[in-house]
């Protein structure tokens, strides 16, 4: 059998707002924070992580929290965020309780077959809620504010936005070992989906076509980089060899203490990781309390009252 990843991992996002981001993310999307840390090659910056109820792997929307402009759109970049919840009522639930709070939402439509509703975070990250049917696992959060019917199962598609589909297809079939399964139109452009694992929207990466739009240049409201799930540490040695062997530049291994990662680019320049499922985000802190007080892993924790020191409060 090949080498197949399981899923999308974790999509990791800008903020320059951190205090409002967390508002958002947790008060007004109903998400669990999971683990207030730093990002671990810039440690002035918050790292915020926003997952289920058991902050399970294929769940997490996370947050670098630099004072960085505007991201400028264009293509070579991350352009949309999916999100999943179960059957049309949440849909609805979702556009009148955003509608409410005043966030920019569009209408609900259906997308590559799938009931879909656009809208836009404070920031102007670009996010999507899709109804996947209430297929897979389900992990809500008690102390959510939304009802546990209509909270955010997780991770959905993410679409990136190329010129030219030819240089990326085979990275994504030959390397990485996805499946193009369709293509649909959105908006324009055509966007070919790729599948991985055991497919569904919790394991597609959805990449549009977009030759007449300039390069993005990243910055707030915009994505930094994409993983996908290796199920274990053997696993992603697999994928180390593998990227050798395609001849293809990565950062090595990297010890990220909730998980190991391995980081290249595609060659659009969009960052890509593949990240273990393990040992997750209870590794250092209870699941009950998780996020409560800022984490740092063992490498950093020597360093932890000048990290404190220069970070700003949340709330």
């Amino acid at each position: 059998m090949s080498l197949a990843l399981k899923g999308i991992h974790h999509l990791t996002a800008i903020t320059a707002d951190a205090p409002g981001n967390l508002r958002f993310y947790t008060q007004l999307l109903g998400l669990r924070l999971v683990k207030k840390t730093v990002n671990q090659d810039d440690t002035s910056a918050y790292h915020l992580f926003y997952a289920d109820g058991k902050a399970t792997p294929g769940t997490d929307i996370t947050f670098f929290d630099w004072p960085a402009p505007r991201e400028r759109r264009g293509t070579h970049a991350i352009s949309r965020t999916a999100l999943r919840v179960a059957g049309s009522d949440s849909l609805a639930y979702w556009r009148e309780r955003l509608v409410s709070a005043g966030v920019d939402v569009g209408a609900v439509r259906d997308l590559d077959g799938r009931a879909s509703l656009d809208f836009e975070d404070p920031e102007g990250q670009r996010l999507r809620l899709v109804d996947d049917g209430g297929k897979g696992e389900a992990n809500p959060w008690d102390a959510s504010t939304v009802p546990a019917e209509h909270q955010i199962r997780g991770l959905g598609p993410i679409t990136i936005s190329v010129p030219d589909l030819s240089r990326t297809a085979p990275i994504l079939t030959v390397l990485m070992n996805m499946r193009e399964a369709r293509s649909y139109e959105d908006g324009g452009a055509t966007v070919h989906v790729f599948e991985m694992g055991e497919g569904g929207p919790a394991a597609e990466l959805h990449v549009a076509v977009e030759p007449g739009l300039p390069q993005a240049s990243q910055g707030a409201g915009g994505v930094h980089h994409v993983a996908f799930r290796a199920a274990d540490i053997d696993e992603l040695h697999q994928w180390t060899e593998r990227l050798k062997g395609f001849r293809l530049p990565s950062s090595g291994e990297v010890e990220r203490y909730y998980f190991r990662s391995l980081y290249f680019r595609e060659p659009n320049g969009i960052l890509f990781e593949i990240a273990t499922d393990g040992p997750g985000f209870a590794v250092d802190e209870p699941m009950e309390s998780l996020g409560e007080s800022l984490s740092l892993p063992p490498f950093l924790e020597g360093k932890r009252a000048s990290i404190e020191a220069n970070l700003k409060p949340l709330k």
